[in-house]
């Protein structure tokens, strides 16, 4: 599994366009061939930054999004509000304390 972080900065006169963009794509993302799990988050003390948190079933899975044509446009449209460069992480999961709790 993979777990991808992607943090982006948006002007802030356009963060109503960038959530109604988000609104209208989050289920499709969710559905999307090997997205297991995602998030939308916003920075508590910075409200222009915003966080995606998913699970991908492998860098594949993730990659094949990553190049459809869906992400292609969406991300087009999302990179015109930065305020800054986004941020992406793609990591293992090594560790999880919510697992420690299922035992």
């Amino acid at each position: 599994m993979i777990i991808r972080i992607v943090k982006m900065t948006f002007k802030e006169d356009k963060l109503g366009e960038f959530q109604r963009i988000f609104a209208r794509s989050k289920e499709k993302i969710r559905d999307f061939a090997g997205c297991m799990y995602v998030e939308f988050c916003q920075d508590v003390n910075n409200k222009n930054v915003f966080f995606t948190y998913s699970h991908w079933a492998s860098e594949d899975a993730l990659n094949a999004y990553r190049n459809s044509t869906f992400f292609m446009h969406t991300w087009s449209e999302t990179k015109a509000l930065f305020a800054d460069k986004p941020v992406a992480h793609s990591m293992e999961r090594l560790y999880s304390s919510e697992q420690e709790r299922d035992v």
